[in-house]
């Protein structure tokens, strides 16, 4: 059941959405050839200890990083490491925090260095979808018209959606109910309430959708090659229209 929170919850959560904005913009300043994801990843963790949050990534049982790295083919849950990232890459930064027992969720997709104009379109397409997507999280509208809006751009300029990962709702927990997929029907699934805080992804494959796991049991990566993008926001419903959390 999809917890709904109040106004004074969500005043919590966007303290946590803010803390995680400022680790994001303090990444995107550093992305470019010769950094490694690793570095990236301590990087957002002095952010948020300077900030007085926590990662909500390490309280995942087993997982000891602040950021999931997800460089080129790689989609989802990369572990941070010491390859340096070259000019013509793209990598995902996956980050969130949690501050006053209430999470954030968010990532986006980097071009590192000069990329081609096909791999410009590839992110813009994940951008776009993100944005026309959280145009749907009003009240009144159903978890399926935002899937749809994610399906239709992303697989409307030629790419995949990953059906197996999907956006989820945020609170006291990373992970809660509601799920988001990136695929649906336009007026189906869950109504959605005043006070749902939920996690809007766009996970999706330049070539194929299908995936499979790397041998650390963390990473998930395109089964064709292809280049893999990732943008997510947590976004709260309210009666004034959907309210982006992780914003400065």
């Amino acid at each position: 059941m999809s917890y709904l929170k109040t106004k004074e919850e969500i005043a919590k959560m966007r303290k946590a959405g803010h803390i995680a904005a400022l680790a994001m913009k303090e990444v995107e300043k550093v992305i470019k050839p010769g950094i490694t994801t690793l570095e990236i990843d301590k990087l957002v963790d002095s952010v948020f200890r300077k900030n007085g949050a926590e990662s909500a990534f390490k309280r995942v049982e087993g997982y000891k990083f602040s950021i999931c790295a997800t460089p080129n083919d790689w989609v989802v849950h990369g572990l941070p490491d010491n390859e340096l990232l070259k000019d013509g890459d793209i990598v995902g930064i996956d980050l969130g925090c949690c501050i006053e027992g209430f999470n954030s969720d968010m990532a986006q997709t980097f071009a590192v260095g000069e990329v081609s104009e096909k791999v410009k379109e590839f992110i813009e397409a994940g951008e776009k979808a993100l944005k026309e997507a959280i145009e749907e999280a009003k009240v009144g509208n159903r978890i399926g018209d935002i899937s749809n809006k994610i399906q239709t751009i992303v697989e409307g300029r030629g790419f995949s959606v990953v059906k197996e990962f999907v956006g989820h709702g945020v609170g006291k927990e990373l992970h809660e109910e509601p799920w988001v997929p990136g695929i649906g029907k336009k007026g189906t699934g869950e109504k959605l309430q005043g006070g749902l805080v939920i996690a809007i992804e766009v996970i999706y494959n330049q070539g194929k959708s299908a995936v499979e796991m790397l041998p650390d049991g963390w990473t998930i990566v395109t089964k064709d090659g292809s280049l893999a993008g990732l943008f997510e926001r947590t976004v709260a419903v309210t009666d004034k229209g959907p309210v982006v959390l992780t914003s400065e």
